[in-house]
Order: structure tokens, then C-alpha cells, then sequence
């Protein structure tokens, strides 16, 4: 893939939704509670469908499995990479009362997180659903290559 701009531009736009979404939940003060990033897979699911699905109607019989795949895998690490950053900062320098309000909600069982490991799980998670997400995506948008055999 010697042009990458289609993953970059839909990876900084899916970071941008991630991130509009982090601050809505933040002005709500539901930021805090674990259950509503399993939204941010469905984003970040849905920004690598339509970089996929774009790169496969641009490349046309010339788009391959590894080609699609490497495309929606930019788009999730890129996407991840962003927010991961976002998140830090934000756990840092906006509210950083963050770790303790979430752990209130969560109950730790007794573990000390900080904020290393705190950005560290939300980078793992994130590259976690981008690799899923990728996966699952390219199940819909790869060209087939067995025929049925009548009998």
C-alpha cells in the first residue's frame, strides 16, 4: 500500500469521534464508569468498515485481503494512538481526580493503578478492538476465491 493517506485521514477522524465521545460522556460525569467504552469499539469498528469499504471501491479487482487489512489496522492504530494520548493528557492534566473517582465505581480489590498502567490498558484495549475489528471487517470485503461444485 504505498498510499496511506485514506487510513490516516479516517484514523484521525475516528480519534476525533473517540474523543467528542470521551468529553460528552465527561460533561454527563459517566466518563468514569468502564461500561460505556465498549461504545468506542463500535466507532472504532465503524471507522475501519468505512476505510475498508472505501479502499476496496478505489482499488476495485486490484484490492486484496492484506491490502484491506493493513488499511483498517492503520486506521485502528492511528485512531487508538490518538485517543491514547488524549486520554493521558486528560487523565493528567484536565482531571486528575480521574483514577480515583473511576476506582470508586469499579472497585479495584485492592490493586494501586496508576496513571502509566491506567494509559497503558485503555492502548491495549484499543489495539485489541482495532485487531477484532479488522478481522471481522474483512470478512465482509474479501473476495472469494472457492466455487460451489454441482454434484
Amino acid at each position: 500500500m504505498k498510499n496511506l493517506t485514506l487510513p490516516v485521514r479516517f484514523g484521525l477522524v475516528t480519534s476525533a469521534v473517540l474523543v467528542a465521545y470521551f468529553l460528552m460522556l465527561a460533561l454527563f460525569h459517566k466518563h468514569t464508569n468502564p461500561v460505556f467504552s465498549f461504545l468506542n469499539a463500535l466507532i472504532t469498528g465503524f471507522g475501519i468498515y468505512e476505510t475498508i469499504k472505501i479502499y476496496k471501491i478505489e482499488q476495485g479487482k486490484a484490492f486484496t485481503y492484506t491490502d484491506g487489512f493493513r488499511a483498517g489496522f492503520i486506521t485502528g492504530f492511528i485512531a487508538t494512538l490518538v485517543f491514547t494520548v488524549f486520554f493521558l493528557i486528560y487523565i493528567t492534566e484536565v482531571n486528575s481526580n480521574f483514577i480515583t473517582e473511576m476506582l470508586q465505581i469499579v472497585h479495584n480489590g485492592g490493586f494501586d493503578i496508576t496513571v502509566g498502567m491506567l494509559t497503558f490498558i485503555v492502548g491495549i484495549m484499543g489495539l485489541a478492538t482495532t485487531v477484532v475489528a479488522t478481522f471481522t471487517v474483512m470478512q465482509l470485503f474479501k473476495n472469494s476465491t472457492k466455487f460451489t461444485q454441482n454434484k
